[in-house]
């Protein structure tokens, strides 16, 4: 058998290892955990204690941070809330489409708006952020919890 028969049939073996070692649900929760640990971190870089906004935050959203069409006061705010909470449901995989969803609407308001020159940090972003809106957080989740106990008290063969 020549090299290249080889490759053929390795490959589909290979492929079907990398799938049952790296399965879609381990792939969701690596991706929960790491945008969120992202945006939560950056988060807590704009309050004290447990959710007071600092002054310096207020500040980067009259400067660096400015928006067109939103106050910087309720810009902060609206930031600071986002990246304090959102990435908890993200955690939980709870609401992890809607929680996912909100960081992508930040991360293209922050690319276009406030750093453009960050593009690759951003894509980054977005390649984690599109699997979790499109498939939900996966198996290992409270939404996955949350559904099959709403299926078994709703028996009407309503799918997901």
């Amino acid at each position: 058998m020549n090299t290249l028969n080889q490759h053929h049939i390795a490959q589909p073996r290979i492929s079907a290892w990398l799938r049952r070692a790296l399965p879609e649900n381990l792939l969701l929760l690596i991706a929960r955990l790491g945008i969120g640990a992202v945006f939560f971190l950056s988060g807590r870089t704009k309050v004290e204690g447990f959710l007071t906004i600092k002054p310096t935050t207020y500040d980067l959203f009259r400067s660096e941070y400015a928006l067109p069409l939103i106050p910087p006061e309720i810009a902060a705010q609206m930031a600071t809330a986002a990246e304090n909470f959102l990435p908890i449901l993200l955690l939980l995989g709870l609401a992890t489409r809607p929680a996912a969803l909100g960081m992508f609407c930040m991360t293209m308001v922050i690319e276009i708006f406030v750093y453009p020159d960050a593009w690759p940090t951003h894509l980054s972003w977005a390649g984690l952020l599109l699997p979790l809106i499109a498939r939900g957080a996966g198996a290992w989740s409270l939404d996955r919890v949350l559904w099959r106990r709403f299926q078994s008290s709703h028996p009407t063969g309503v799918n997901q």
